[in-house]
C-alpha cells in the first residue's frame, strides 16, 4: 500500500484538519469486507448506503449518526441456539463506520429482504448557499455605508 506524505498540505491550508485525519485513518485502516455493502448516488445530493445483512433482524441491528459518522452494528442475539452441520451464513458481531461529509444527514433506514437501505442527503443551510451580490453604480462606499447607519 503506498502512504502519502501530507506535510506540504499542512504548511499551506488552513481549516482542512479533519479532511487529512481522514486520510490519515482510511490509509491505516485495515478493513474487514464483512458485511458487504454498496454506496449509490441516487441524485445531486442523495445517496444510499445497502448493507447485506442476511440472518439478522431488525432489532439486532443498530445504526446511529453522530458527528459525521454514521455507525451501524449488528450482534445476534443468543436465543437462538442451533446445531449447524454447516453454516454458511456468517451472523458474527460486526461495526461498519462511514464518514459522512459536512451537511450530509441521514434520513432513513429500511429493512427488506436481508438488505438494510440507509437514506442520505446533503442539505446545505442557505447562509451556506452561493449568492449573488448586487453592485451599486456610483456611489463610494463610504456614502453607502452612512446611509445604512
Amino acid at each position: 500500500m503506498r502512504t502519502y506524505d501530507f506535510a506540504p498540505l499542512w504548511r499551506s491550508t488552513i481549516g482542512f484538519d479533519r479532511l487529512f485525519n481522514l486520510l490519515d485513518e482510511t490509509q491505516q485502516r485495515v478493513e474487514d469486507n464483512y458485511p458487504p455493502y454498496n454506496i449509490e448516488r441516487l441524485g445531486e445530493d442523495r445517496y444510499q448506503i445497502s448493507l447485506a445483512l442476511a440472518g439478522f433482524s431488525p432489532d439486532e441491528i443498530a445504526v446511529t449518526a453522530e458527528h459525521n459518522v454514521l455507525t451501524v452494528e449488528g450482534r445476534k442475539s443468543d436465543k437462538d441456539r442451533h446445531e449447524y452441520l454447516y453454516q454458511g451464513i456468517s451472523a458474527r458481531p460486526f461495526k461498519r463506520q462511514f464518514n459522512l461529509a459536512d451537511y450530509v444527514q441521514v434520513k432513513s433506514a429500511s429493512f427488506d429482504n436481508g438488505l438494510l437501505r440507509v437514506g442520505l442527503v446533503r442539505e446545505i443551510p442557505e447562509a451556506m448557499k452561493p449568492r449573488r451580490i448586487e453592485i451599486n453604480g456610483g456611489a463610494p462606499v463610504e456614502q453607502i455605508t452612512k446611509k445604512a447607519a
